[in-house]
C-alpha cells in the first residue's frame, strides 16, 4: 500500500483531473504513478510536460526505454522496472536479451550502448562526467541535442523512481523484481 493516497481521477485535485483524463485517452488507463503524482497538480503538469516534450525529441523511443530500464535498475525502483519492462516488450519491441543488457547498464546495439552506459554513469556519479564520456557519445554518432536529452531522460526517470520508492506506489504492471545489489 502506498504511503499517500493513490486517488481515482475524480478524487484528485481539480487541476489534475483534465491532465489525468488526457493520460487515460493516450494510454487507455491511468497507471498508479500518474494518480499518485496527481496529488500535486504542479508536479503532474511538470512531469507530463517534460515527458511529452522529450517524447518529441531526437532520441528514438527504443533508446528512451533502454535508458528508463537502466535507471530503474540503478535506483532499485520496482515500479519503474515493472512498467518499463512491460513498455519495452510491448511497445518498444525490445527482446529479452536487450532488456537484460539494459538492466546490466548496456545495450546490444552499439550506438544505444554508448547512451545507456553514459546514462548509468551519470546516475551513479550524480552528474559527474568527463570530457572522455562526452567524446564517447559524439564518437558513436550522438549530436549535442541527443546528449542533452539523454541527461534529461536520466533526470525524468530518476524523478519517477524517487516518487515510486519514497511513496511505495503500488505496482499495477506485471511485477519484475529488482536484482539484489543491482545499483552497486
Amino acid at each position: 500500500m502506498s504511503r499517500i493516497p493513490t486517488p481515482a481521477i475524480e478524487q484528485t485535485p481539480e487541476k489534475s483531473q483534465p491532465l489525468l483524463a488526457a493520460v487515460r485517452k493516450q494510454l487507455g488507463s491511468v497507471p498508479n504513478l500518474f494518480r499518485i503524482v496527481a496529488n500535486s497538480p504542479a508536479a503532474l503538469e511538470g512531469y507530463l510536460g517534460l515527458s511529452g516534450a522529450l517524447g518529441q525529441g531526437a532520441l528514438a523511443a527504443q533508446t528512451r526505454e533502454r535508458i528508463a530500464l537502466a535507471i530503474a535498475e540503478v535506483n532499485d525502483c520496482g515500479y519503474c522496472l515493472s512498467a518499463h519492462t512491460y513498455i519495452a516488450r510491448n511497445l518498444a519491441k525490445l527482446d529479452d536479451a536487450e532488456i537484460t543488457a539494459n538492466l546490466n547498464g548496456a545495450s546490444n546495439d552499439v550506438k544505444a550502448d554508448a547512451a545507456v552506459r553514459f546514462a548509468v554513469k551519470l546516475a551513479r556519479e550524480r552528474g559527474q562526467t568527463s570530457d572522455a564520456d562526452i567524446a564517447a557519445l559524439k564518437d558513436t554518432g550522438y549530436a549535442d541535442a541527443e546528449i542533452v536529452e539523454i541527461i534529461a531522460h536520466v533526470a525524468l526517470n530518476t524523478f519517477t523512481n524517487y516518487v515510486n520508492e519514497a511513496l511505495k506506489t503500488e505496482i499495477d504492471f506485471p511485477i519484475v523484481t529488482v536484482r539484489a545489489g543491482a545499483a552497486a
